[in-house]
């Protein structure tokens, strides 16, 4: 069993970046994809990026492709989220996931998810 442990959140202000970064744990990564959601305060979980483990093919929330980028480095089983630009909106808990990841924006495309870090960008 894959687990995930998430961590690079905290506090910035509006315009700085934060990369976080997903530690997988156990067996390597066997999944197809890992993606980044996040959850807004008083919102629905909302799909950021997706990569293909195997390939390193990324995909993108269109409203989040100018902004974020998504990565990962199989030697050191892990994925990454760079945000940079950042703005009071993208406060949010930010969660990674592992799965089979089609359809890429669909959490339940994804069975194994971390705890989350918490970021969030003042004004």
């Amino acid at each position: 069993q894959v687990q995930l442990v998430e961590s690079g959140g905290g506090l910035v202000q509006a315009g700085g970046s934060l990369r976080l970064s997903c530690a997988g744990s156990g067996r390597t990564f066997t999944s197809n994809a890992v993606a980044w959601f996040r959850r807004a305060p008083g919102k629905g979980r909302v799909f950021i990026a997706r990569i293909g483990w195997v390939g390193g093919r990324a995909s993108y929330a269109d409203s989040m492709k100018d902004r974020f980028t998504i990565s990962r480095d199989k030697a050191k089983n892990a994925a990454y989220l760079q945000m940079n630009s950042l703005k009071p909106e993208d406060t949010a808990v930010y969660y990674c996931a592992a799965g089979l990841g089609w359809p890429e924006n669909y959490a339940s495309a994804y069975n194994v998810w971390g705890q989350g870090t918490q970021v969030t960008v003042s004004s």
